[in-house]
């Protein structure tokens, strides 16, 4: 029995290469070497000497002051309300909350354009909340509100699933403790789990900011002006410069990209939970 024991053990233990682990292997280095090497490429194909003059340009700077603005808005509203709807769903059970969870989803596979139209005959001047507020001087669509409506829409479950994660991984009994301190439900969510929760949220919070800072496909429709950056890149793209206009524009989302990526990394370390990457 004990030889059996050992003989397991050792099936277990051996190394990465040993019997079929090597197809495991190659199938895991062809995925990664797809997804780094066109990162990889186009920093060799790039004309850095092109890099100042473009992002310099004062059309792509205020497409960046506009990009940046809105998704700060944006991840503001997000964390106002998305927080407390994870705690809401990692907390309480209630009629339809299978929906609900169902409904945070839809965003993350919608086709970006098809959330655009969404929006748009909603808010749109012709819509049901855009045609009041078209008439009070109030217009949404091809205005920075227009622009935080989508980044919101299509940001938005980034938070909403990293908070309901976070306030999952809870153990509940904290919460019943201060109960019988006389902590009422609120003082429960303020004091005791967004505290211990706050690195996952932190991340999703950070992810919303990136994913709203790059949306086009909504924003595009929703509210093609002001420029934002992604918006600014696809023009750039359709003109006479073509695609060496826009990769000084590509390099500086993909630096962006990386340092929200390596801050989310050492805020999950600090607080010891990995609920995002």
């Amino acid at each position: 029995m004990q030889v059996s024991t050992n003989s397991e053990q050792q099936k277990t233990t051996a190394g990465p290469f040993a019997g079929r682990g090597m197809v495991l292997w190659l199938l895991a280095i062809c995925m990664t070497l797809y997804l780094i090497g066109p990162l990889v490429y186009f920093l060799f194909v790039l004309s850095w000497p092109s890099v100042p003059s473009t992002l310099s340009d004062p059309d792509a700077i205020q497409a960046l002051i506009t990009s940046a603005t809105s998704a700060t808005i944006a991840t503001l509203f997000m964390a106002l309300f998305g927080v407390p709807l994870g705690y809401v769903l990692a907390r309480f059970s209630f009629p339809g909350k299978s929906l609900v969870s169902v409904a945070i989803y839809l965003p993350l596979v919608f086709p970006p354009v098809i959330s655009g139209i969404i929006l748009l005959i909603l808010f749109g001047p012709y819509g049901l909340i855009g045609e009041p507020l078209t008439s009070l001087g109030w217009e949404v669509d091809d205005t920075l509100a227009g622009i935080v409506l989508a980044q919101v829409f299509v940001a938005a479950p980034f938070v909403i699933v990293s908070a309901r994660s976070a306030f999952s991984s809870i153990d509940p009994r904290l919460e019943q403790v201060a109960a019988t301190l006389g902590y009422n439900r609120w003082s429960l969510f303020w004091r005791v789990s967004l505290p211990l929760a706050r690195g996952g949220i932190i991340a999703g919070l950070m992810l919303a900011w990136m994913r709203a800072l790059g949306e086009f496909g909504a924003t595009v429709v929703l509210a093609y002006h002001p420029y934002t950056i992604p918006v600014f890149t696809f023009v750039q793209l359709s003109g006479s410069n073509g695609v060496a206009s826009v990769l000084p524009l590509a390099l500086f989302s993909l630096g962006l990209s990386m340092i929200v990526i390596g801050a989310i990394v050492i805020v999950q370390r600090s607080t010891g939970k990995s609920m995002v990457i």
